[in-house]
């Protein structure tokens, strides 16, 4: 009996040391409604804009990145039941859907769930990371997949703008 006692508190403390485990989906959901607003990048990093509007009676985020450009895209983020959905309209002509997964971090972790317009070994958008560092400053890594494996990451280090 000692011995099962002593497994379950080490089983607790190992639990505990763990720490948490990132908000849930619908706690990611909330923090990333408070981006609504004009983000753009430094002009020696680019100067490209990230636009966040609310739509849908505040159920769905558009994140429109470089706006107004040959190269805009959207990317659309909603609750779909208890799970939060991305679908990234990408100009490449591909619409990946990524799906939140909680972390221990403190970035945003979405991974792909499915894709629509392309193959499997297309390049497309894989992932992604959202780090909300405060109220005005955030950075996105947009990790990139083609030939099934990644391609490479695109981050934006954005700041609000007044």
């Amino acid at each position: 009996m000692h011995r099962i006692a002593s497994a379950v508190a080490l089983l607790l403390a190992v639990t505990a040391l763990a720490g948490p485990k990132g908000p849930t989906p619908k706690e990611a959901f909330e923090q990333l409604k408070k981006l609504v607003g004009t983000w753009e990048e430094s002009k020696e990093a680019g100067g490209n804009q990230v636009i966040y509007r609310l739509t849908g009676g505040g159920t769905a985020l558009i994140e429109t990145q470089l706006p107004g450009t040959p190269t805009e895209m959207v990317s659309i983020y909603h609750m779909d039941g208890a799970n939060l959905i991305m679908t990234h309209y990408c100009a490449a002509g591909n619409q990946p859907t990524m799906i939140y997964k909680p972390g221990s971090g403190k970035a945003l972790e979405f991974e792909f769930l499915k894709g629509s317009n392309m193959k499997p070994t297309d390049m497309h958008i894989h992932a992604a990371r959202i780090r909300i560092l405060s109220e005005d400053t955030m950075e996105s890594d947009w990790i990139g997949y083609s030939d099934g494996k990644e391609a490479g990451t695109v981050t934006f280090k954005l700041k609000r703008k007044a």
